[in-house]
């Protein structure tokens, strides 16, 4: 099998080419922009390896992609690069319209050229799969769960560019008959996260001592879904989805915002143990913008057509990722100090 992956030097998309070539054997080419977020760094365990390949390109580039579609010959495209912070939208949205929203469209064409040029054997097994979110759904109320039929309802700048997206890619299956499906996963945490988002940022402020500050009252619901988890999922879908169809990854691992920040005091508590417990640098602070209540993904679909289940708890997975930010500071300390400091992001001026 052979994969272009897009955004793999991100989170989700390095743990995916380490999994795709360590743990499958596939031929990977990784698609990568190499923005704030991405890092090298984290693919370190494969980028010496012959089955992993590397371009640092932009997908709004079309010529760049036409020649590394030609180039690589993929049999399967997993399109992952995207900006991804919800506060980073609020105050910057046009970067979230040209890369979500153009970036797509741009591949989109890209791979439906290569796609509609491959003999018909290959044209027949060929899959492209776009990577999306559960919060193009919007908010829930205090029960239910987001299906695959619930209706659309961003919310926020990001939401909003990665429903467009999504639209974008059902159009051109249903159109011109792009072998193509979708997926929306929940809150994704693990090992290798830029710590800009809420695991690892209170992970890192909590090892310092410093504040952990919590959005409005704290009650604020997500499902998270453990890394490796999602990647497992990603690669059932790759070989096993239908197209056309829509799949929600959700690891039923429902938290409050202060039960994670909670939840990983006290495993550095245990782990690092320091003066006073961690519990007391909690500080709420003013909300998030618009803030959606609650998320929550039904993956009874996945489960059922697919076989997927998620290995790891929300207690299980956590209890990885705040071991490995303990034991990997080499990792996360030059992000800390020379990209982003853990400073309030998402704030406007209204």
């Amino acid at each position: 099998m052979r994969v272009l992956v897009t955004g793999g030097a991100g989170f989700i998309g390095s743990a995916v080419c380490r999994h795709l070539v360590l743990n499958e054997g596939w031929d990977i080419l990784n698609v990568d922009n190499l923005t704030y977020a991405a890092n090298l760094n984290s693919l370190k365990a494969v980028d010496a390896l012959p089955a992993y390949n590397f371009v640092r390109g932009d997908i709004c580039d079309r010529a760049m992609l036409d020649g590394v579609l030609q180039k690589f010959a993929p049999d399967r495209v997993l399109h992952l690069a995207a900006e991804s912070h919800v506060d980073r939208s609020i105050t910057g949205s046009a970067d979230f319209l040209r890369t979500n929203v153009e970036g797509t469209h741009v591949l989109l064409e890209a791979v439906r050229t290569y796609w509609s040029r491959l003999p018909a054997s290959k044209k027949d097994q060929f899959c492209f799969v776009h990577v999306s979110t559960d919060e193009v759904y919007g908010s829930l109320g205090d029960e239910g769960l987001f299906g695959e039929q619930s209706p659309y309802d961003p919310r926020s700048p990001y939401a909003a560019s990665k429903a467009a997206s999504d639209h974008f890619v059902n159009a051109w299956h249903t159109t011109y008959g792009l072998p193509a499906i979708v997926t929306n996963c929940s809150n994704n945490y693990g090992p290798y996260q830029f710590p800009e988002k809420l695991i690892p940022l209170m992970i890192l402020n909590a090892l310092e001592g410093k504040e952990l500050p919590v959005y409005g009252d704290g009650r604020n619901v997500r499902d998270w879904l453990y890394v490796e988890d999602h990647v497992r999922a990603l690669v059932l879908v790759l070989t096993k989805g239908q197209f056309g169809g829509r799949y929600n990854i959700g690891g039923r691992g429902e938290q409050t915002n202060l039960e994670v920040v909670g939840a990983v005091c006290d495993i550095l508590d245990a782990m690092v143990p320091a003066k006073a417990p961690r519990r007391n640098l909690i500080q709420f602070v003013a909300d998030r913008p618009g803030h959606d209540r609650r998320y929550a993904m039904d993956p009874a679909k996945i489960e059922a057509e697919l076989g997927w289940r998620a290995q790891e708890s929300f207690v299980t997975g956590l209890q990885k990722t705040v071991r490995w930010y303990v034991d990997n500071q080499a990792w996360w300390r030059p992000l800390r100090n020379e990209v982003y400091g853990g400073e309030r992001l998402g704030l406007t001026n209204d």
